[in-house]
């Protein structure tokens, strides 16, 4: 829903149904950096899944480590195709006997007949005999995030709790890294909102937390990813993809390149030339020269780093490579290129030979 001052987004942007920004963008993201801000993500999917074996029959599904999830207390994890390759993005929150989880607009996976199907649909088709009972709960409940340091203060004046460890859960609070998520019954979010509007926190529309994700290196799947991602790409490991269990599909892929493999790309931040005619667009080529070595992600435009995208770019390039992305000159920031650690089991063999 547009709440009150909304500006709605265009067209192509993959966040429909919440606001773009409400009047000053820049603003807006000043706010989030120095003080608070609100966010609506309300448009993002929630599947619920209760039932005595949920915690068991997720760790089978999912590629987190959760068989022994405490109560309160959340993750992140993904849903891979048989290669490894990232099929979809959640965020767990296991409360009250329920894992809550909320992923994007149409999330989807890859069917046991290689077909595509939304991602409660996969998860229906692999119960048989647990018992769990995956629902959809979008329209149960809603999601708001807070940004900003000056959060804790926000949630206290609306006198809610403000978790100190990462992903730890309390009443309807989940930490993340770097923010909150309130999960709220959605027809009390716009109540929730003028609390927390009244309380001090700014309106902040998509463009905002997107610029600001961005600049976080936090990935998204379907913008920042494309049909042949794995998570080390994109930094989900460990984050979202446990390289120890087992028993997951594509887990031979997460364990294979962690131990003795690199990944073929990397996701890295680019500064864009912010005189160039027109910005690229998600999909559009990085290229140097005229060969292809990337593929553009999210684009943003931050409060005090300019135009700036994320960007998966081959393994090969070196960061000071001058680049083209989409056309406009980009430049790699170095302090985005990860550290380019060997596979513990090609140091093992090293160490054997030695």
């Amino acid at each position: 829903m547009l709440l009150p001052g909304a500006v709605p987004p265009q067209e192509e942007n993959p966040d429909q149904a919440v606001a773009w920004h409400y009047g000053d963008p820049f603003g807006e993201q000043r706010a989030a950096a120095r003080g608070v801000a609100v966010v609506d993500r309300s448009n993002r999917e929630i599947i619920a899944v209760p039932g005595d074996d949920r915690l068991s029959w997720l760790h089978l599904m999912i590629s987190q480590h959760v068989s022994e999830l405490p109560d309160d207390q959340g993750t992140e994890a993904l849903v891979l195709d048989s290669q490894g390759r990232v099929d979809a993005h959640m965020v767990l929150a296991h409360v009250d006997g329920t894992v809550w989880m909320d992923t994007e607009p149409g999330a989807s996976a890859t069917g046991a007949r290689g077909d595509r199907q939304t991602l409660l649909a996969y998860l229906e088709a692999m119960k048989f005999w647990s018992k769990v009972e995956p629902r959809d709960a979008t329209s149960e409940i809603a999601l708001l995030s807070l940004v900003g340091p000056e959060a804790p203060a926000a949630l206290a004046a609306v006198d809610l709790p403000a978790p100190t460890d990462t992903y730890a859960v309390e009443g309807m609070v989940r930490r993340m890294p770097g923010s909150y998520d309130l999960l709220l019954p959605r027809d009390e979010m716009t109540t929730w909102w003028t609390k927390l509007t009244t309380a001090g926190a700014r309106p902040m529309g998509s463009w905002g937390y997107e610029a600001l994700r961005v600049e976080a290196l936090r990935p998204r799947v379907g913008v920042d990813t494309d049909e042949r991602t794995i998570p080390h790409e994109v930094n989900w490991v460990p984050v979202a993809a446990h390289v120890a269990k087992g028993c997951y599909r594509g887990q031979e892929t997460v364990s294979k390149v962690h131990n003795i493999g690199r990944p073929p790309r990397r996701m890295l931040l680019l500064h864009l030339d912010g005189s160039a005619d027109s910005l690229p667009e998600t999909g559009d080529p990085v290229r140097s020269g005229e060969r292809t070595v990337g593929r553009v992600g999210t684009v943003a435009q931050h409060h005090e780093l300019g135009p700036i995208a994320l960007a998966l770019v081959k393994r090969s390039i070196a960061p000071e490579t001058e680049l083209t992305a989409g056309g406009s000159p980009a430049a790699i920031d170095p302090d985005s290129v990860p550290p380019d650690t060997p596979g513990l089991g090609r140091e093992a063999v090293k160490r054997l030979h030695g």
